[in-house]
């Protein structure tokens, strides 16, 4: 790009994820730990809190989004939580299973985990690194 049409990459807006039911949606991702930031459902959204910042997981209401079971190819949405074992045995006591085994990665440790539809998040610390991450 030219000069003049450069733009520079401030950071993340909201992630969207698609899901089939808002109000299913909204209740499995409390049991994994998420606040509600808001809940919109003429429009089918509600946008799910990650940490104080503000933008957040918009959860978006789609007639077609059908239920998967893993494994798949999916996209990934990894979070950065202060212990990724503890959040592991946290959500298999909500009912939440991990697609796998948690297991490490360069940083520290990392559990995936599937909402009804297919989308996948992660959980990840930096217990390997703590300078890298947010709490340092």
């Amino acid at each position: 790009m030219a000069d003049d049409e450069s733009y520079e990459l401030l950071g993340f807006d909201n992630v969207l994820l698609p899901v089939g039911d808002l109000g299913q949606a909204v209740g499995f991702y409390e049991r994994a730990g998420f606040t509600v930031g808001f809940r919109f459902d003429e429009a089918g959204i509600a946008l799910l809190k990650v940490g104080a910042e503000t933008p957040g997981i918009l959860l978006q209401a789609e007639e077609a989004v059908g239920r998967r079971t893993p494994p798949w190819p999916s996209p990934r949405v990894w979070l950065e939580v202060p212990d990724a074992r503890a959040a592991a045995r946290e959500l298999a006591a909500a009912g939440i299973p991990p697609l796998d085994e948690v297991f490490q990665v360069a940083t520290g440790w990392t559990v995936e985990f599937a909402d009804p539809w297919g989308n996948v998040l992660g959980f990840t610390d930096y217990t390997k690194r703590p300078e890298l991450g947010r709490r340092s």
